[in-house]
């Protein structure tokens, strides 16, 4: 009947079969109650036990009494067995049986429908977890990336609700005050240690906060205590806006500039300071022309003994006064890097132990005074005379920080550096001198202004300002520096730093003895525009025993060098009108090889000027000038073409 229906139908003569071919596929199963009575069902039980969960295998029992249990004791046992089982009493019509055989069929097939669409769903299902396993690596990875960047970001950075409650800080945010996450995120964000130390502080972010949280970005420049110090920042705070364009967090960022407004407040320090030095050099120099014939004729008076004792007595006043007014000018050109040097090899070491005796007699007996020097130390560049000041006006402002006595030591080192310094040197080798009290110390302000012309601490009348801004002038001019530290209640210490020189020292130099009045030693020709610098040095050579011939300009000069065929010195002054005397000096010995040149100037600027040239600073007396005269004669010095 089932073939006839053109349902396949596959006979089983046990139940062994039966569980094999349901093994295999089938759509459902017929099977007679005898079948059942007395055979082993532990296979066929096993069967349905081990059926996946989508399946519901359906059986079609043919019994004699149906699946009644008041008429079939045995249906209970079978349906508990079977499960999905249809009872169906013998005989029956074939009708009935094909249409039993579809309806069991169609139910089979509704379960493969149910496993397709199962399998289908735990596809869908595992390729969603796959998916959302992969967009959670990335963003946990998004994440860590954002993480790094924000944590090794060198700006102050960080997080915070609309009430001003900081929920993130970056590493850099937080060493800038020393902390750690959780000393700071959950308080608000003008109560932690990045304002609170700071006076108005407070206020003015809790104000820039309810302004942000209101919509607006926040930029100012704020200087704050932070537990590393005082620091500059550009501070600025933006809202952050969610979906809707609501803000809905605030995020704070800093970028510390102390070490750029460091940098422009030294730049403002040192135009500052050239403008000064311009001005007082200029100053300076127009001062020298007035003190040298002022000294030169004091000078010749003195040493003639005019006029009586007291009128003797004025004079030596004068004079003392107007050697002062020389030292105090040489204070202004070495501030303003133009006082005139001669650099030379120095044993700084030697210097300083050389001027052992006198630094402790000017500090007096309530100073200690120690001096160490390295051993083997190179020469420096220097002019000896100028630093045996430099040194003298250190000690003395040492001195004057100790009232109550304390230690002066003086320190004489090499040192070589590197491409960092503070007083922004080029790397190579120096000599360091350092002079360190045990003092009153100087506060920031102080140590700020420490090097101004004019500026000291001292009372009115007790210092002239200008020790400090002469030692960094003198070291800024032969290609050192000065750098000072301090502490108020420990004490200063000043480093002077020169540059080694391979050139070896020289040998102290005989200076010659002043030449007095004598008979006609030649014919000199001078040359100064300025009238009274120029009247004053005739006199004083014309003592010497020259024949004095006068020029005001080179110009001049020149011409009376192509009229006068025996000339037997030229002393020149270098910063004039027109042709300077380097100039004049470089043409008269291109003409004239052998004739002595002696430049006398009041500037240190010494362009043009050949190195081994003579040169004579202004102010002078007699007996300078005569000195520089005999080192003319006896070869001490030859003019040599620099190309400068």
């Amino acid at each position: 009947m089932l073939e006839e229906a053109g349902i396949r139908a596959i006979p089983c003569a046990s139940l062994d079969s039966l569980v094999a071919e349901l093994a295999a596929g089938a759509g459902f199963g017929l099977i007679t109650e005898e079948a059942l009575a007395n055979a082993d069902l532990r296979a066929l039980s096993g069967w349905i036990e081990a059926q996946p969960e989508w399946s519901d295998f359906p059986f079609v029992l043919l019994t004699q009494r149906g699946g009644g249990l008041e008429r079939n004791a045995s249906a209970g046992r079978y349906l508990g067995m079977l499960g999905n089982v249809t009872f169906v009493e013998r005989p029956i019509h074939p009708t009935t049986l094909i249409s039993l055989a579809q309806s069991a069929l169609r139910g089979r097939r509704r379960q493969y429908e149910a496993r397709a669409r199962l399998v289908a769903l735990h596809e869908l299902a595992d390729s969603l977890e796959v998916q959302v396993a992969e967009r959670t690596a990335a963003l946990s990875a998004g994440e860590a990336r954002l993480r790094a960047i924000f944590e090794t970001n060198n700006q102050y950075q960080g997080l915070m609700a609309l009430d001003g409650t900081l929920l993130d800080a970056n590493r850099t945010s937080l060493d800038g005050i020393k902390a750690e996450p959780e000393d700071v995120v959950g308080k608000k964000f003008w109560e932690t240690p990045w304002f609170s130390a700071t006076p108005g502080m407070p206020d003015i972010v809790r104000d820039a906060v309810a302004a942000v949280a209101g919509g607006k970005t926040i930029r100012r420049e704020m200087l704050v205590n932070l537990p590393i110090g005082w620091r500059s920042f550009d501070f600025c705070m933006r809202p952050v806006r969610g979906a809707d364009g609501e803000v809905v967090a605030i995020v704070p960022e800093a970028i510390d500039i102390t070490e750029r407004r460091q940098a422009e407040e030294a730049l403002r320090q040192s135009q500052k300071l050239e403008a000064m030095g311009q001005l007082t050099g200029g100053v300076a120099h127009d001062f020298n022309n007035l003190l040298t014939p002022i000294i030169g004729s004091l000078d010749m008076l003195q040493r003639n003994r005019v006029g009586s004792e007291r009128e003797r007595r004025l004079i030596d006043g004068a004079l003392q006064s107007a050697e002062r007014a020389k030292t105090l000018v040489q204070r202004l050109l070495a501030f303003a890097r133009r006082q005139p040097l001669q650099p030379s090899a120095v044993n700084v070491a030697g210097l300083v132990e050389g001027m052992g005796n006198l630094i402790a007699s000017t500090t007096g007996p309530q100073i200690k005074v120690v001096t160490e020097a390295a051993p083997n130390l190179p020469h420096a560049l220097a002019d000896p005379n100028q630093l045996e000041m430099a040194l003298l006006n250190l000690s003395v402002n040492a001195r004057d920080a100790m009232p109550d006595g304390g230690t002066l030591r003086i320190t004489v080192s090499c040192e070589t550096l590197g491409p960092i310094h503070p007083a922004h040197l080029p790397p190579g080798d120096y000599i360091r001198l350092s002079v360190a009290d045990t003092g009153v110390g100087m506060d920031e302000d102080t140590l700020a202004r420490a090097i101004e012309p004019f500026f000291s601490t001292k009372g009115v009348g007790k210092g002239t300002g200008l020790g400090l801004s002469m030692v960094h002038g003198l070291a800024s001019q032969l290609g050192g520096a000065l750098t000072i530290s301090s502490k108020v209640g420990i004490g200063t210490n000043i480093d002077l730093w020169l540059p080694v020189t391979e050139a070896l020292a020289a040998a102290d130099t005989l200076v010659a003895e002043p030449i007095g009045e004598q008979g006609h030693r030649g014919t000199a020709l001078l040359v100064d525009d300025e009238e009274l610098v120029r009247a004053s040095t005739a006199h004083m050579l014309a003592e010497l025993g020259y024949r004095v011939v006068e020029a005001s300009s080179a110009d001049e000069a020149l011409s009376v060098i192509a009229r006068e065929p025996a000339l037997d010195l030229l002393v020149t002054d270098h910063l004039m009108p027109g042709i300077t005397g380097a100039d004049l000096a470089r043409t008269v010995q291109g003409q004239r090889p052998a004739l002595p040149v002696l430049i006398v100037s009041g500037y240190a600027d010494a362009e043009g000027i050949a190195p081994d040239l003579p040169r004579l600073t202004k102010p002078f007396r007699q007996d300078e000038l005569a000195a520089k005269i005999a080192a003319l004669s006896l070869g001490d010095a030859v003019f040599v073409e620099d190309g400068a």
